[in-house]
């Protein structure tokens, strides 16, 4: 049993804590996983949303980083970071004008699956000494956004190819399905075919006569569960540097997980409900409900066997059970491993890295709330 009340004293709560040790571990290990495949490292930041955090994956090895949002690119760029590929489609006459400012200033890349937004992205970037990269985003199982694998692939890649103030660079795809395996196994076979259709979308466009550059794939529990193929070039992790309980279950490790939540416990109104003062708006409510990332309940209070937050409120959070009730008691303060930590992060404005029971570092977290 770990409590947290004797630790973080000049911390108030709930207030987001990531170890300092396991943060660099967890990024030096998929830095070495990707040099070992030969491949290129672009992780991706939506995760943490944290400049001094991309930045400590760039001096790790990582080749620059990947974002979510045109918002996150221009904090991003404001603090550094000159590589920069938003792995979405990005549509709208004030982001396309965004974009051509951003593309002025860095190496910036963005995803498309369609005409239209190249057509839109030709028109906006006339004129501009720095054409407007972009790749081609691969549906592989997700079922989100995307183009499938089919000869259509050509088409667009040449229309591309021939448009004037853009710039194909190559494809990428996201095997985020992989996370509903229901084993290890099923996890590692998804990830290998996914792979293998991005690789046979890549093979379409080469033999159309267009140079494939790049071609990327990511996500953390498939990356840390299955092979890498030769011929991908590049991969895009996000998670892996905080992990979360999701991530932890995948791999069937919790030590991973570098972020926590700190709490306090401030209600026993009976014996078998302990009421901690961080709700919805410090955790929340996101959950799995099938897969390796299965995650029951909204999170594991690290240190205590099998305990986990039952219920959330806006402002409470609720632990059921009279072992609960036995070990908490008013005033205590506990860290709890939240099942998603992608959106957690946004709920802070800074984070408290941690080393030793004491707090080493505030980072801001620059990109939070930048989701336009």
């Amino acid at each position: 049993m770990k409590r947290a009340d004797h630790l973080y004293g000049s911390v108030d709560t709930p207030a987001l804590l990531v170890d300092r040790g396991i943060l660099r571990r967890n990024i030096s290990d998929m830095q070495k996983r990707a040099d070992k495949a030969g491949v290129s490292l672009r992780p991706h930041t939506k995760t943490h949303r944290t400049p001094a955090i991309a930045s400590m994956q760039v001096e790790a090895g990582a080749k620059g980083i990947t974002v979510a949002k045109a918002g996150e690119a221009e904090v991003m760029a404001e603090n550094g970071m000159d590589d920069i590929f938003i792995a979405n489609e990005i549509f709208g006459d004030r982001k396309f004008a965004r974009l051509r400012k951003l593309a002025e200033k860095v190496r910036l890349t963005v995803g498309v699956d369609n005409r239209e937004q190249v057509e839109a992205l030709s028109r906006f970037f006339e004129g501009s000494a720095h054409p407007a990269n972009v790749m081609i985003e691969i549906e592989t199982g997700e079922e989100r956004s995307g183009m499938l694998p089919v000869p259509d692939l050509a088409t667009l890649a040449s229309f591309i190819y021939k448009t004037a103030n853009v710039r194909f660079r190559g494809i990428f795809s996201h095997e985020g399905h992989t996370y509903g395996a229901s084993t290890r196994e099923e996890c590692a076979a998804l990830f290998r075919k996914s792979q293998e259709d991005t690789l046979l979308a890549a093979g379409i466009i080469r033999e159309a006569g267009i140079p494939v550059e790049t071609v990327s794939i990511g996500a953390t529990p498939s990356i840390l569960l299955g092979n890498i193929l030769s011929g991908i070039t590049e991969i895009r992790p996000g998670t892996y540097a905080l992990m979360d309980a999701a991530q932890g279950a995948a791999v069937g490790d919790f030590s991973c997980c570098a972020a926590t939540v700190l709490a306090t416990v401030v209600s026993k109104p009976t014996p078998e409900r302990t009421v901690l003062d961080s709700g919805v708006k410090a955790l929340t409510a996101f959950t799995r409900g099938t897969g390796i990332c299965h995650t029951p309940g909204h999170g594991i209070l690290k240190g205590f066997s099998g305990l986990r937050v039952g219920k959330l409120y806006d402002e409470h959070g609720l632990v059921y059970g009279k072992e609960a009730g036995e070990q908490l008691q008013l005033g205590d303060r506990v860290e709890i491993i939240p099942n998603h930590i992608c959106p957690t992060c946004n709920l802070y404005d800074r984070m408290y890295l941690v080393e030793d029971g004491r707090v080493v570092d505030e980072l801001p977290i620059l990109c939070r709330g930048r989701s336009q």
